[in-house]
This record gives structure tokens, sequence and C-alpha cells, in this order.
């Protein structure tokens, strides 16, 4: 039983991490809420949880292996004079707020809202509402080759909201990119190219404490599956989220995001 909870959170994490529905909301709803992964408690939950983004890291590195190294390449070779190293820098550029952030208060931000459903809840919804707003009154008028650093630096402030559970990376990322008239389909790749930095650097800052370590050797299976299935399913949400934003919107992630809150909801007052 505790091995399908554990695929069914890997399936959630590989799905929510890259489409702009919140992975770390989804995670706390389905284990705290709906019941799947409930015995996942304390540091263990914690590390679990990262063990799962970095199935999705690992995701996007294979998938976006070719534009990462051209990125490095053209970066250091040619600086900004070429589109992909411009946009080595400026996902760097973009990193660096919700770094910050993150080190000096995702603790802190736990702790008050990690277990505040109703707010994770309202973040859901009001964030789905923001990014429908976003896609239907921004025209598509910037590619990779428009974009400059005041919009990097905006994309990487509105990125900070995603330290908030239901706010989501990608949704936050993917929202300011658009009010900045980027193309769908661009401004989703250039989230995903800031979700690599971000996530490796939580998993490096997790592993240091020490905490990561002791959780897998507690229950290596779960860890190696729960990536595994991370991985897998990461790889194909970013397959279909490309080839879907090329003839629709994102009108329908807002709908789902209104729809799971008011289930999570309905749930949490069912069991009060």
């Amino acid at each position: 039983m505790e091995l399908i909870q554990v695929i069914i959170l890997g399936i959630v994490q590989g799905i929510a991490e890259f489409l702009p529905i919140s992975s770390s909301a989804h995670l706390i709803i389905f284990r705290d809420i709906f019941g799947i992964g409930s015995f996942l408690i304390g540091e263990y939950e914690m590390s679990f949880d990262i063990a799962l983004h970095f199935g999705t890291l690992l995701s996007i590195l294979v998938f976006f292996f070719k534009d990462f190294l051209l990125m490095i390449k053209e970066g250091f070779t040619k600086g900004c004079k070429t589109t992909y190293g411009k946009l080595l820098w400026y996902v760097v550029v973009a990193t660096i707020p919700a770094a910050i952030v993150g080190v000096l208060l995702e603790d802190k931000i736990d702790e008050l809202v990690r277990s505040n459903y109703v707010l994770i809840c309202i973040a859901l919804s009001v964030m789905g509402i923001i990014i429908y707003l976003a896609d239907k009154f921004s025209k598509q008028e910037k590619s990779f080759k428009e974009i400059r650093l005041r919009d990097a630096i905006i994309i990487g402030c509105s990125q900070v909201c995603a330290l908030i559970p239901g706010f989501s990376r990608s949704g936050t990322t993917i929202a300011a990119s658009r009010f900045l008239k980027i193309n769908r389909r661009d401004a989703a790749k250039f989230s995903f190219y800031m979700s690599a930095p971000v996530v490796a650097g939580a998993v490096f800052i997790k592993i240091l404490k020490g905490d990561m370590i002791s959780s897998i050797t507690y229950n290596p299976t779960a860890f190696i599956i729960g990536v595994a299935i991370s991985f897998i399913s990461g790889l194909l949400c970013i397959k279909f989220l490309l080839k879907y934003i090329k003839t629709h919107d994102y009108n329908i992630f807002m709908w789902y995001r209104l729809g799971i809150s008011l289930l999570a909801l309905m749930v949490l007052l069912f069991k009060s």
C-alpha cells in the first residue's frame, strides 16, 4: 500500500512541477488532506519531497540537455552576444531573488504556511486567475531573442512568491513572462530553464543539512521509486505542455486550480 502511494506522489510531482499548478501544494493536499502518503512524517516527509524534486530536476536536464550545453558553451565563450549565451546569464540573474529569499526565509515560510491548508487553497485559486488574465490579455510579441535583462529580473522576482505553496514556481514565472508579452512556448521554456538551478540548490542545501542522507537510508526503496516515477512523469509532462500550448491557452489550468482548491476545502470541511 505504501509503495502505491509513493508511485502516486511521484506522478503528482512529475506533472505538477511543470504544469502551472504548484507541485508543493499538490503534495501537501494529496498527503495531508487526501491521506495519500500520510505515512511520511517529519524530516522524512521533507526529504521525500526534495527527492521527488530531484527526479523532476533530472527530467529537465535530460529533456533540455542540448539547450543547456549550448547555453553554457556560448555563455562562457560569447557572453550575451548570442541568444543562448544571453539566456544562460539571464537564468542566473533570474535565480538570484528566489535563492536569497529561500535561504533566509524558506524554513520560516514552511513553518507558517505548510499546514495552513485554507491559505494554500486560496493561493492556488488566486494564482490560477492571475495566470488566466496574464495569458488572455497579453500579446505574443517576444521570443527568446527579445528578452531583456529587465524581463529576467522581473520574472526572477515573481518566482519568490512560489515559496508559498499554491502559487507555483512555473505558474508565477509563466504568468510574469506572459505579462511581459513573451510568447507561450518561450515563456514555458524559460520557466523550465529557471527550475534547474532552483531545484538543484534546494537539493544541495538539504544534503548539506544532513537530513536527507539519513532519510534515504531509512527507506531507500521508496526514495528510488519516487525519484524514478517523478523523472519519467516529468519528461512526459514537459513534452505534453510544449505541444499543448502550441494551439491552446492556459485557461484550463485556472479551472483546474479552482476545482482542486474547492475539492480540498470540501474534504477539509467534511473531516472537521
